[in-house]
């Protein structure tokens, strides 16, 4: 192409010539072991998707996988505060070993790094993506069956970077019950097609209150749209979560390996699914 300036990792092109978006994957540490990459992606923030993340993780660790969960949101990371862990197992001339959880997820974020969690990180687009490289690459990922990749709202820099960085084997979109989830899914699905990777399902958080006293599910953001929308780009719908402040209680005291993950089991079955 007459606009290229030769640098492929900046390009937001699948293909340049004869060069194909495989071409820019990284090569994983040679002390690492992953099977099954899955991205957890959201066209918009505040869906929870975080939760998400870390509830497929518990899930399928409990089925005696090997988990792993790379927090790819490196300007809002959260997976260690999920898990409760504060630092990395150590480091050789070989990389970087991630935090290890109460059950043996590994867990790798930006914030397992800073002298102070709270400290922003006030970094460009391109050392953002650049960190999330290092993750896969200089990190010691040690026989995981299934690494689960926290992703950054949208379809910026991050997102790109992993789909054509890292061996992605399918995506679960996470949306939520409002009027936008048409766009917010429209957008997710139209990137992940255009990367090549398959859209596993959707998953809606937020779904619905489930009133504590009579047990009468109350649509506290609006009428689901979800069915239709998954009906438009047939995707299976894999779980509507409710709200449940007992999740977002685990959440914040680092003890989501406590909560209950029965209903991501249909989530679960299509990720096992996946080539």
């Amino acid at each position: 192409m007459s606009s290229c300036n030769g640098n492929c990792s900046s390009c937001g092109s699948t293909s340049c010539g004869d060069r194909k978006a495989e071409s820019l994957l990284e090569t994983l540490n040679p002390k690492s072991t992953v099977k099954k990459v899955i991205a957890v992606v959201s066209g918009k923030g505040g869906v929870g998707k975080s939760t998400v993340t870390s509830m497929l993780a518990v899930a399928m660790a409990r089925k005696g996988k090997r988990v792993a969960v790379l927090d790819a949101d490196i300007t809002g990371p959260s997976a260690p505060k999920a898990f409760g862990v504060t630092e990395c197992q150590g480091a050789n001339e070989d990389g970087l070993y991630p935090a290890l959880t109460r059950s043996g997820i590994q867990v790798m974020s930006i914030n397992l790094l800073l002298d102070n969690p709270d400290d922003p990180v006030v970094w460009r687009g391109p050392v953002i993506a650049g960190a999330v490289k290092q993750f896969w690459t200089d990190v010691i990922w040690e026989d995981v069956d299934y690494m689960f990749v926290d992703m950054p709202p949208g379809t910026g820099d991050v997102p790109l970077t992993v789909f054509q960085s890292l061996p992605v084997n399918g995506i679960v979109i996470v949306t939520s019950p409002q009027d936008l989830v048409s766009m917010i899914v429209s957008k997710a699905v139209k990137m992940a097609n255009m990367m090549h990777i398959p859209v596993l399902g959707l998953v809606e958080n937020y779904s619905y209150l489930r009133c504590p006293d009579c047990g009468k599910e109350i649509q506290v953001f609006g009428k689901s749209h979800l069915d239709q929308i998954a009906s438009q780009f047939e995707l299976p719908v894999l779980a509507k979560l409710p709200i449940d402040p007992g999740v977002a209680e685990a959440y914040d005291s680092g003890l989501m390996e406590t909560v209950n993950t029965d209903a991501l089991a249909d989530a679960v079955a299509a990720i096992e699914k996946a080539e």
